[in-house]
């Protein structure tokens, strides 16, 4: 699906569409999540939808889509490997395997920013019996900034949304990791600058009445 047809349909489908095609992520949805996310900053800037309505039903497709995997994961064990995990391309299962492996619940956090092991870190996680409360203390917090990331890239750069887009295909936790590196300098920097002009305007006036 074009990106052009991903915002047509939410302008007529409304939040409904945002929130179920980042909900159907978990069975293999065609279209990348950061499209999603960032098609839904999109029609937020041009005034299809109102942004915080938008952003939070964005926010919990992609929290509640992620949430399925890790309740299938929990309670039906290894048969999701089989079933379900089966269906995934062999080197993303790997990939979140090791990245497990190597930074155990930690791995909630990085895998957002890899596609396809996002959505199958959760089972993995599932199938190990982590608690309910310590997986969404990383998954949902998590899942927050990074919906905020892109759907304020969407919101501010739409024009350019195929391209991020590839980038985090190709780059994947780098691209994140510069992604985040990003978006805090860019808050520094008008921080700094809204900082410099108040003082500008709040210098004393040393001009003194002579007599």
């Amino acid at each position: 699906m074009e990106v052009n047809e991903l915002i047509s349909l939410i302008g007529n489908y409304g939040y409904a569409a945002l929130f179920f095609c980042l909900w159907l992520g978990i069975v293999g949805a065609p279209i990348p999540d950061e499209v999603i996310v960032m098609s839904g900053g999109v029609v937020s800037s041009i005034g299809i939808l109102l942004p915080i309505p938008a952003f939070l039903l964005t926010y919990l497709g992609v929290v509640s889509g992620l949430s399925i995997g890790y309740i299938l994961g929990r309670v039906l064990g290894v048969k999701v490997v089989d079933r379900v995990l089966a269906k995934q391309k062999n080197k993303h299962l790997l990939k979140a395997q090791n990245l497990l492996e190597k930074y155990n619940h930690y791995a909630l956090v990085l895998s957002y920013f890899i596609p396809f092991v996002r959505h199958i870190v959760p089972y993995l996680v599932g199938i190990n019996k982590m608690s309910f409360k310590r997986y969404a203390l990383y998954s949902y917090s998590t899942g927050f900034f990074w919906t905020l990331f892109y759907f304020l890239l969407g919101a501010s750069f739409g024009e350019y949304i195929e391209l991020i887009a590839d980038l985090a295909f190709q780059y994947g936790l780098l691209f994140g990791i510069l992604l985040v590196i990003g978006f805090f300098a860019y808050l520094l920097y008008n921080k700094t600058n809204t900082f410099r002009r108040s003082r500008r305007h709040e210098k004393p006036d040393f001009h003194t009445d002579r007599r």
